[in-house]
């Protein structure tokens, strides 16, 4: 095998002969350099293995990466993400085909899915024992080889490939040590927007560690052979039944594209309600309502609060609607079974006519909406979910409700407040409209698909929509799961704390 790497490219050679002929410093780096080299080298050419996992033939190989984590190549249906572990290799695991036969066999007897996550754990642990073995001997083999082509001494060439089996152990102890089985439930996929709700899954609470990782790599597996059926037609998304799925859109700008994504969204996701939390429009004048047409034929109960960039006139033509629910001045509504109220933004920016007064008057509407919150509670019809634009706003009914969403900063962010509610902000589902092009690169459009439990009416995951550029070429779909929702974890209370002494959040927002 050894002989196999002495054929080095002769501009290579000199090169790295050059670095180490000039001692001490140089020859170390020399050193280090046909280390890192001949072990990639190594791996490229002989670093993966062939290993069945459950009905799928896959190719497992190490690559070397500043972030670690796994990836797992659905061609051409797109990748998935896992934040597996931290060091630097990654794990790449291509599905090459669908056995016919044992795909054939989990089809004819739906009993055996019971038993597939035993074997799905075998097929991995045998797949990365072989892996592991295979990758020592390559780099071992592939920096002895450089070692030695370019040293041409046999001891010279013995410790290169000694330091790169030390490299790839300290390596593995790194991953780990790191190992990360929850990884899998909060997974990102890039690829055929249509194929991320069957590959990613339904999302479940899950509040124990025992078999959790089995459990879902199991599913993983199994959604991934149903997308790779013989009928080769990607099956209909089916939607975990404990849950309630809300489809939370913002700042659509006038993106006429924004009204068919959303209509997709609504159809693979099953979602049973639409939240739009503002500026649907980009000027609100009466010149713009036609474009607002489109809301009837959605699929959804369409929930809406007013936008710094939505008039009264917008918001009039979108309460003649009948699958509309305006929601303004802490006004609250019953819909698809979750309670809703909302306040809209007391800004109107794009009539220079009048001052604008800052965030003050942000703050004034979320008190108002606060008040609604405590209204609806006293009278025994607490809220699920609070809607406000800004998300200063919206902040202010921290402690009054378990969740509350918000749009306007362009950009999706989660935070767990102080008093314990949840605030969720929004991207642009427009792309931010038409400023998309005044950059070098247009602004992704994002939604996110909520899902909360249908009888404690609580978040159970998220899951966030990216879609890359003006083509649309790009998706990618991230799995998440509230801390509480870990495997694990500690459920949270029933309701937020009036006291205001709450937990810490996922991520704090910046500046809206």
């Amino acid at each position: 095998m050894a002989r196999a790497f002495t054929v080095v490219p002769q501009g290579v050679r000199r090169a790295v002969t050059a670095l180490v002929s000039h001692r001490p410093l140089n020859s170390a780096l020399g050193l280090i350099a046909v280390v890192l080299f001949g072990a990639w080298l190594g791996l490229l050419i002989v670093g993966s293995v062939h290993a069945p996992v459950g009905p799928m033939d896959t190719r497992m190989t190490l690559r070397p990466s500043l972030t670690g984590g796994t990836k797992i190549d659905v061609s051409p249906l797109g990748a998935l993400e896992l934040r597996s572990h931290t060091a630097p290799i990654r794990l790449d695991v291509d599905v090459d085909r669908l056995d016919p036969v044992r795909s054939q066999a989990l089809v004819d007897h739906p009993e055996r899915l019971a038993g597939l996550q035993d074997e799905v754990a075998r097929d991995v642990g045998h797949g990365t024992l072989d892996l592991a073995v295979r990758s020592c001997v390559a780099v071992v083999s592939g920096a002895t080889a450089l070692g030695l082509a370019v040293y041409r001494r046999p001891r010279r060439a013995l410790a290169a490939g000694g330091l790169a089996l030390a490299l790839l152990a300290a390596s593995g102890t790194a991953a780990y040590a790191t190992w990360n089985p929850k990884s899998v439930l909060e997974p990102k996929f890039s690829g055929l927007l249509s194929s991320a709700p069957s590959v990613v899954g339904n999302a479940r609470s899950i509040v124990s560690e025992f078999d959790v990782y089995q459990q879902e790599l199991a599913r993983l597996v199994t959604n991934v052979t149903k997308l790779y059926d013989v009928t080769s037609t990607l099956p209909a998304y089916q939607p975990d039944p404990t849950t309630m799925r809300v489809l939370h859109v913002s700042d659509i700008h006038l993106n006429p594209a924004s009204w068919k994504i959303i209509a997709s969204l609504v159809e693979q996701y099953e979602i049973d309600v639409i939240v739009d939390s503002g500026d649907t429009m980009d000027h609100g004048s009466a010149a713009e309502n036609g474009f607002l047409d489109p809301v009837e034929d959605l699929g959804a109960p369409y929930v809406w609060v007013r936008g710094n960039h939505d008039s009264f006139t917008t918001q009039r033509y979108l309460e003649r609607f009948k699958n509309v629910h305006v929601l303004d001045d802490g006004k609250a509504e019953t819909v698809a079974g979750l309670r809703f109220a909302g306040i809209g933004d007391p800004q109107y920016t794009p009539d220079r006519s009048t001052k604008q007064e800052g965030s003050a008057v942000q703050h004034m509407a979320g008190i108002r909406l606060a008040s609604a919150l405590r209204a609806e509670r006293a009278a025994g019809t607490p809220v699920d979910v609070a809607i406000a634009h800004n998300p200063t706003a919206a902040r202010e009914t921290d402690g009054e409700v378990p969740l509350v969403l918000a749009g306007h900063i362009h950009r999706q962010e989660m935070e767990v407040m102080d008093g314990g509610t949840r605030l969720r902000i929004e991207g642009s589902t427009g792309g931010s409209g038409l400023r998309a092009v005044e950059g070098k690169y247009p602004d992704p459009v994002e939604a996110s698909v909520l899902y909360l439990d249908r009888t404690t009416k609580r978040l159970q995951a998220w899951d966030e929509i990216r879609l890359g550029g003006l083509g649309l070429t790009k998706a990618e779909v991230s799995r998440h799961l509230p801390k509480e929702n870990q495997p694990g974890a500690t459920p949270s209370p029933t309701a937020p704390s009036p006291s205001r002494a709450g937990s810490s959040g996922e991520r704090s927002p910046g500046p809206g």
